[in-house]
């Protein structure tokens, strides 16, 4: 089958071309899927930079996430059948048009779902439910800060964090995200300013914070942890201070970045009783049993539908990437592939 996929070298946004590409049958196990839309992902961009440490060697297709229809079955596939709607993830390849994947990634889209929504799930939910309830621990009555509280996990994070009645304190990067943050039920909405952790002192002064979603770094994540109370938590699935709007990583500025991030001790941290603890989705990419378990913990919670902020044509996705760039998305940024 003749399929068009994006494919660079890592180094350089500028690198990524459009090609075509003969993808064969499905193999054992697998499902061909054409894909209908492709969810963007903050892992995406370090991908391409070659900052992610599991970015493949030589040139190769990015893209976590995509949603589309069944086209093909390989041999022992018992779960989908063709035409199915079909929401997957996978370890990169979703910036194409059609793409084999083993059926475990695979669940199917609800029918009250568009395949864009279906496309905006996966990746950041399973990552805001992991990151609250297996890492985080978190329990009814805690409070949770959130940062980047309108991207795609800052939205399930407090969905997820209002399931378990949690109260949820989101920070955010600039004015004009405060009123989709609290339409979205946050209890408080805070702007990352200059004075940061004066902000943080000021908020929680009569109250414990419990448990921090962090994803920022630098002294945002120092501020954040310093605030913490006994048996505290801290979660980091990201670095979002280490990304830019450029092409290509500003090498100067991340290695001064680099070397001028937090140092804690972890002697420190026994006196404390708090604690940090850290993950990727690639980790639960590889535990497609665990990968279930919690899609499946999380379909009777009833979160909601996904919120599409911004769409792009296929033909513009190295525009769509440079728009996540910037920061000032809300919900989540799509790639829409076919009709």
């Amino acid at each position: 089958m003749n399929i068009q996929k994006y494919t660079l070298k890592a180094g350089n946004l500028k690198n990524l071309k459009l090609i075509n590409f003969d993808l064969s049958s499905p193999s054992e196990n697998e499902v061909q899927v054409q894909i209908s839309a492709i969810g963007l992902n903050f892992a995406d961009i370090f991908a391409i930079w070659g900052l992610y440490s599991a970015t493949p060697k030589g040139e190769f297709t990015p893209g976590l996430e995509y949603s589309g229809k069944v086209i093909a079955l390989g041999s022992g596939v018992q779960d989908f059948k063709l035409g199915d709607r079909v929401m997957g993830v996978t370890r990169f390849g979703a910036y194409a048009t059609a793409l084999n994947i083993d059926q475990r990634y695979l669940i199917k889209v609800p029918k009250d779902w568009s395949d864009e929504e279906g496309a905006a799930y996966l990746v950041q939910v399973l990552t805001a439910y992991y990151g609250l309830k297996n890492l985080g621990n978190i329990q009814e009555g805690y409070n949770v800060l959130i940062h980047s509280a309108a991207g795609g996990v800052g939205i399930w994070a407090n969905r997820i964090a209002k399931h378990y009645k949690a109260n949820t304190f989101g920070t955010v990067g600039s004015l004009n995200k405060i009123d989709f943050c609290k339409k979205e039920g946050y209890d408080h909405v805070l702007v990352r300013s200059n004075s940061f952790r004066e902000d943080l002192e000021v908020l929680f002064k009569d109250k414990e914070l419990n448990l921090i979603m962090e994803c920022i770094g630098g002294e945002v994540l120092k501020a954040g942890y310093d605030q913490l109370a006994e048996e505290g938590r801290l979660i980091i699935y990201g670095s979002a201070r280490y990304a830019s709007r450029s092409d290509k990583p500003n090498y100067t500025k991340m290695m001064y970045q680099f070397f001028t991030r937090p140092k804690i001790d972890p002697q420190k941290m026994i006196e404390l009783n708090k604690g940090i603890l850290g993950f990727n989705l690639i980790y639960l990419y590889e535990k497609a049993s665990l990968m279930r378990k919690l899609l499946n913990e999380l379909e009777p919670m009833q979160l909601g539908k996904p919120i599409v902020g911004h769409r792009f044509s296929f033909e513009d996705l190295p525009d769509a990437v440079r728009e996540f760039q910037t920061g000032q998305t809300k919900g989540k940024v799509l790639v829409k592939v076919t009709s």
